[in-house]
């Protein structure tokens, strides 16, 4: 099982808001994190590991 994000990957804060999201990287697998004003404003991620760079 793949391990959980604990925080936003674009802003770091901790995702403990209702609507934050969590998921494996597309490309990679690494944990990705979503905060629910990064994912409103459509704020790009790059995933720490393979460097993909998603909306």
């Amino acid at each position: 099982m793949t391990e959980r994000a604990k925080n936003c990957t674009s802003s770091g804060k901790p995702l403990t808001e209702v609507g934050s999201t969590a998921f494996p990287c597309p490309n990679c697998g690494n944990p990705i994190g979503r905060s629910p004003r990064c994912r409103d404003q459509g704020v790009s991620y790059t995933c720490s590991e393979c460097g993909f760079v998603g909306p």
